[in-house]
């Protein structure tokens, strides 16, 4: 979990309404029972279906179209910025909105063409729990977006989008007066890595607990935006599919529940995660395409033999209809990934984010698929391969590499950044750090290595490898040697068409580009510099770092 998602915030002073600073006996965990601002119930105010939770929450959902037109805790209103309403994607037309009360949950269905969307509220519990099941491309609903006012919490996230005097990059990056940038995609953070976001003073805090993601698509590591700031509030996001530098198709059915929780300043009660959360209070709501835990299954691995201890491995299964995924133990790589929907999947063994290990597995509801130890073979981790030199392990990210950690929250224009420029000689101990993590064909293409061979070795052919995490616009590399030999322009692997490199991510499609590279084209003598220098080639892209690029995972010259 990174800190950044939850910590505690409380380094500035700022003043909130008196209702909010008096309710510190509120939230431990999703429950309030201490503090109930009245009895759980619903009211009709002509316009809004009006809920109160009995634990200090009061929202109101549009009649008319299912926005979510105000969210009060503790007397505070917290929804709404620029006269917008919280809602999917940027709010649906005319729709059909129903109220129902069983015991002690409220629900709430949105009915707009093919698409349902869901509200339900729990006595005593200061949480709005969401669905949204979406059937087709008629909507194009890839998120619901929770809007808050401005001033009601600090600003102090590095990656939180602000408006700044420059315009970097389209209408969506921008720079600070100081150099730095920023914008809503500098998340930091891959699915895998969050439970929860959102924003704390210290004395309450609001956030947005992620579902599951099985109907999402782009798998663990996929980055998408989290949060952002601007002039007037702030909004928290659950995306539920999202184009950009998206690597699979769009998933369709019910996505959720994800979470919208009060606290008293604290993270939400872990009981809210998406690991292990269970509603079966929702069992008989009538969600559309809702699917209860004695539907689903389990997948449970004995252990995973062939693994380099020191990097973490994730196990994710994937078919057309759902994605998940869970961490394989360190100790012996055991793993089980629960609730999963009937179905065949295909089961991936991850290496940091290189794939090094697949199979097919079946998922049947109510029992649990055991699968006997996996074995990673030596030849499905380039790593194992022996190399004469090697730039970074083999772990299908750029970490390591020059700026890397830092293009995860800011472009590549942003002060912060080293030179994007600069050569590297192998045997240096700066191989890796002095090396970008990005190229492209308009700002360092050409970045050269140097490198000695023995006799032996330059009377031989050798492979060299590269490999890459992402490419934008078709960007990949051709390699010159001692600027005698030029490979050919290899032909462009599948990858996303949309950025990637300047709005914080370089996941896409794990390619590995080989060149056979004759004798011929080395120095013979041993005490000589041996060059290989690395252009980026494409038709396509426009200048600077919108020109064709790509991301580097790692370089070896093998034996």
């Amino acid at each position: 979990m990174s800190e950044t998602a939850h910590r505690p915030v409380a380094r500035r002073a700022f003043v909130l309404g008196a209702a909010a600073t008096a309710g510190t006996a509120a939230l431990a965990g999703p429950l309030s029972g201490t503090a109930r601002a009245a009895a759980f119930g619903w009211s009709d105010d002509g316009s809004n279906y009006v809920v109160d939770t009995g634990a200090n929450l009061v929202f109101k959902v549009s009649k008319t179209n299912g926005d979510l037109t105000s969210l009060v805790h503790r007397g505070v209103e917290y929804q709404g910025y620029g006269g917008k309403n919280s809602h999917i994607e940027s709010g649906l037309g005319p729709s059909g909105v129903t109220l129902t009360r069983s015991g002690s949950t409220i629900l709430i269905s949105v009915t707009y063409g093919t698409l349902r969307h869901y509200y339900a509220a729990r006595s005593g519990e200061a949480n709005i729990y969401l669905w949204t099941h979406k059937a087709d491309t008629s909507v194009p609903a890839t998120r619901f977006i929770l809007r808050v006012k401005q001033g009601l919490f600090p600003n102090d996230e590095p990656d939180s989008y602000t408006y700044a005097p420059t315009a970097v990059e389209a209408s969506d990056v921008f720079a600070k007066s100081d150099g730095q940038t920023r914008s809503k995609h500098y998340s930091r953070l891959r699915v895998k890595d969050y439970d929860h976001i959102g924003w704390t003073t210290g004395g309450v805090g609001l956030w947005i607990v992620r579902s599951n993601h099985e109907k999402a698509s782009g798998g663990p590591f996929y980055r998408s935006l989290l949060r952002h700031r601007s002039a007037d509030g702030g909004g928290l996001y659950e995306i539920l599919h999202y184009g950009q530098n998206q690597t699979e198709p769009e998933r369709f059915g019910l996505q959720g529940p994800y979470v919208i929780a009060l606290t008293d300043g604290g993270a939400p009660s872990p009981a809210l995660y998406h690991a292990n959360l269970t509603t079966p209070w929702a069992d008989s709501l009538g969600l559309a395409g809702y699917t209860g835990a004695g539907g689903r299954g389990r997948v449970a691995g004995v252990g995973i033999t062939g693994r380099d201890t020191a990097h973490p491995y994730t196990v994710g299964l994937a078919n057309p209809n759902a994605q998940y995924w869970g961490p394989a133990r360190a100790s012996d790589g055991y793993f089980s990934l629960t609730g999963v929907l009937p179905g065949t999947y295909t089961l991936t063994v991850h290496k940091d984010e290189l794939a090094v290990y697949t199979t097919s597995v079946t998922v049947t509801a109510g029992t649990t698929t055991t699968l006997n130890t996996l074995a990673i073979p030596a030849s499905n981790d380039p790593s194992e391969a022996t190399a004469i030199w090697r730039i970074n392990d083999w772990t299908g990210t750029p970490a390591g590499f020059k700026n890397a950690d830092l293009m995860t929250y800011a472009h590549p224009s942003d002060v912060r950044a080293a030179p994007w420029t600069g050569n590297v000689v192998i045997g240096s101990g700066t191989e890796t750090s002095g090396f970008p993590c990005y190229l492209w064909k308009d700002v360092n293409s050409g970045i050269t290595v140097y490198f000695r061979l023995t006799a032996a070795q330059a009377a031989a052919a050798h492979t060299l490898r590269i490999g890459v995490t992402t490419a934008y616009a078709n960007g990949r590399p051709q390699v010159v040697v001692n600027d005698t030999w030029t490979s050919a322009v290899p032909s462009p692997p599948a990858q996303p068409s949309t950025r990637s490199l300047t709005n914080g991510s370089y996941r896409g499609n794990n390619h590995t580009f080989t060149y056979s590279v004759p004798a011929s084209a080395w120095l013979t003598d041993p005490n000589a510099y041996n060059t290989l220098k690395i252009n980026v080639v494409s038709g396509s892209g426009t200048t600077s770092y919108l020109s064709a690029g790509t991301s580097i995972d790692a370089i070896d010259l093998l034996a």
